[in-house]
């Protein structure tokens, strides 16, 4: 029996309305990916590569279509419980790394434990985990302002992982990196992957998604080129 996508899109579509005009930021799109693969999401701005993800992470919810995030469609389900299944399931990474300027980073990466109601020793021990796991033991009193700006991110990516999530969805994670350091972040990033984490990652650099097993390119809201063996989408039909 073959194991259910993570992630199931099913012509899935998000409209917004502005100024009275209906802009389809994501129009018709149906893909799966599959638990421990390692995706990047691409296309230029305004190419729906970023609502995309806000849906995935259950930031949104889709104006039309099923869209099952671990099993669940999000397009069903209430506030309170698409922020249970964010704390569970998904850990997020962002290319500013938000994190608080007056706390160490352990403080930083121990914050999402309090959301889910673990505290004390698990608390401790889990943010240790996610510290030593991308190289930061040693880094744990450092404020942000003492650290580099790869160091900063190990701390985002630490946060992310603290929760122990199936997913990982990154958003321009190297944005505001040197490309040495780059190329040090997407290598942790592979070895999280290796380890079954399934990594969702949105760029726009196509040597940051080489690092990935499969891309998946957006243009005007649908996809229009998939590495990967099955996706469709209203938008591919035609494209020779």
């Amino acid at each position: 029996m073959h194991e259910k996508p993570i992630i199931e899109a099913q012509n899935i579509s998000k409209e917004y309305y502005l100024g009275g005009e209906t802009i389809h930021a994501v129009h018709n799109v149906s893909l799966k990916i599959k638990r421990g693969e390692f995706v990047a999401i691409m296309g230029t701005s305004g190419s729906g590569k970023s609502t995309f993800m806000n849906l995935v992470g259950a930031l949104d919810v889709p104006s039309s279509g099923s869209l099952l995030v671990g099993g669940k469609n999000i397009a069903k389900m209430s506030s309170d419980n698409l922020a249970n299944l964010r704390s569970k399931l998904i850990g997020f990474v962002f290319q500013q790394f938000n994190l608080m300027s007056r706390s160490n980073a352990f403080t930083n990466v121990k914050l999402p434990l309090s959301y889910s109601g673990i505290i004390g020793g698990e608390a401790l021990r889990r943010a240790e985990e996610s510290l030593k796991l991308v190289g930061l033991s040693d880094r744990a009193d450092h404020l942000p302002s003492q650290l580099s700006g790869g160091q900063q991110q190990r701390v985002a990516i630490a946060r992310a992982l603290v929760n122990n999530p199936q997913i990982i969805l990154a958003d321009e994670p190297t944005g505001a990196l040197d490309t040495q350091t780059s190329g040090e972040i997407m290598k942790l990033f592979q070895h999280l992957n290796s380890q079954g984490i399934t990594i969702i990652l949105v760029t726009h650099e196509q040597e940051i998604s080489d690092y990935a097993s499969r891309k998946i390119t957006f243009r005007d809201g649908g996809v229009i080129s998939d590495t990967g063996s099955y996706a469709t989408s209203t938008r591919m039909e035609g494209i020779t």
